[in-house]
């Protein structure tokens, strides 16, 4: 059976939308939105399938979904709106704003050496069970506290989960405010699609995950990683699992959806998501939220080559989409 895709494509983006059906091919349960922006204006805006596989509940235009390590890129985005404003700096160190980040040897990380994966903290020393893990005090207080776990500055690791705690505090340091709720300020006019700490009333619009095979495959990979840490950035110890997605736990757990995980936790519509790429670069909705000169100074290349750890499967590609300041 052919799933119905619904939406509109603007002429010259046809094929997008055929490439968008095919993805539907053999994937029953599959649910999914599409939308891209051209200078500003909306050219593609699809979505079709289910939204929910237990029930058979269809995707809609206005149903979100967690977007897992997108909300890394909305992080640095909101980062670089404060060093526009001049409430950051990339060059300064970290403990200039948040002073209890100085602890175990950390005094000279720069904001742009935390924000690349730099600073050496992609797992936490403790395990967490799920509980501390939504306790954004205990997690960014041991953040702080920590001796990193190589030579900041040195080397990265892709800082899966904690990158979100880090930029997250460095927000709220300079704003007095959670990430979330500068998101909503930074965003509008897209905040009431756009979430880190999902509104007890939008529950509802949220699709249930599923992890593939592949995911699945994934995550037994992590765990057999030549180090430990490889798998502790993924799961904090008894946290979250290595694919990500159970059933009704993990990022199908409406406490954690409500909970503010900025390095993974984000929910979005597809059209809100393409709405603040398009503002960091282009006037999108009468909003720009970035300026070219901030774009030259936060697309700088920081860190190449191998990790610190070696990672095994797709991990590694999923990293190399952060390894700018």
């Amino acid at each position: 059976m052919t799933t119905a895709i619904e939406g509109t494509v603007e002429p010259g983006f046809e094929e997008v939308a055929s490439a968008f059906g095919d993805a539907f091919a053999g994937r029953p349960t599959m649910g999914a939105a599409l939308a891209v922006r051209v200078d500003g204006d909306r050219v593609v805006h699809l979505w079709g399938g289910v939204k929910d596989e237990r029930s058979g509940q269809p995707w809609t235009e206005d149903t979100a979904s967690v977007v897992f390590s997108c909300t890394k890129g909305v992080m640095s985005i909101l980062v670089a709106r404060l060093v526009q404003d001049g409430l950051l700096d990339y060059d300064a160190s970290v403990a200039q704003y948040w002073p209890e980040f100085a602890a175990a040897g950390k005094q000279d990380v720069t904001v742009a050496e935390l924000l690349s994966h730099r600073a050496g903290l992609s797992a936490l020393r403790e395990r967490l069970t799920l509980d501390q893990a939504l306790d954004w005090d205990l997690v960014t207080g041991l953040l702080a506290a920590q001796q990193p776990l190589w030579t900041p500055g040195t080397g990265y690791v892709y800082h899966a989960l904690t990158h979100g705690w880090l930029a997250g505090e460095l927000v709220r340091q300079v704003t007095s405010t959670l990430p979330g709720q500068y998101l909503a300020r930074v965003a509008q006019p897209w905040s009431n699609d756009l979430w880190i700490g999902l509104p007890a009333a939008e529950e509802g619009r949220v699709a249930h995950l599923q992890a593939s095979d592949s995911q699945r495959e994934a995550g037994e990979e992590l765990e057999s990683a030549p180090s430990p840490w490889t798998a502790l950035a993924m799961t904090l110890g008894d946290a979250f699992p290595a694919a990500l997605v159970t059933a009704e736990g993990s990022f199908n757990d409406p406490r954690v959806r409500a909970a503010q995980i900025p390095g993974a936790g984000g929910i979005a519509t597809a059209d809100a998501l393409s709405a603040l790429w398009s503002s960091t670069v282009v006037e999108t909705d009468g909003v720009r939220i970035l300026d070219d000169a901030m774009l030259d100074a936060g697309l700088v290349p920081m860190s190449g080559g191998e990790p610190v750890f070696p990672t095994p499967g797709p991990w590694p590609r999923w990293a190399g989409a952060f390894h700018l300041d």
